[in-house]
């Protein structure tokens, strides 16, 4: 065997030149953990792009997303619906307000750019806040 194939065992060599149409190949299935990993993804990106959110920077204090799709995007890769929760830690002070609505329409175009879907609901939770006021014993809590 010199592992060099000469063609003899296709059976109509003119077949494969037919084209099938996009939309008969069949469809894409996107998961919701795929759709929580690119609304997390986006989050991170998000919370870098604002000049005044002092993000935490320790292990694991990521954004932290879950998704449902009600909706899969149809043969032609569009008209998906999706709802997104996302999990955030904010520095404080900062414009929690602005920094959220951010982060909801830079999750929401990424979603529609990368998944092909639309977002019906953004949730974003803000779990914790990080203030680099914050001195002496962790216990307290207290911002001097």
């Amino acid at each position: 065997m010199t592992g060099v194939a000469d063609g003899s065992d296709v059976a109509d060599p003119g077949a494969a030149a037919v084209a099938v149409p996009p939309a008969d190949r069949g469809v894409t299935r996107i998961a919701e953990r795929v759709v929580a990993k690119l609304a997390a993804q986006a989050a991170r990106e998000a919370l870098r792009g604002d000049a005044d959110a002092s993000a935490p920077r320790h292990r694991g204090a990521g954004p932290q997303a879950t998704a449902v799709i009600s909706r899969p995007p149809g043969g032609d890769g569009t008209g998906g619906l999706a709802r997104v929760r996302v999990a955030v830690e904010l520095g404080y002070p900062s414009d929690i307000g602005a920094q959220c609505r951010s982060i909801r329409r830079h999750i929401t175009e990424k979603v529609r750019e990368l998944a092909g879907m639309e977002t019906s609901d953004v949730l974003v939770a803000v779990e914790r806040l990080h203030s680099a006021h914050f001195h002496g014993d962790a216990t307290s809590g207290r911002v001097q």
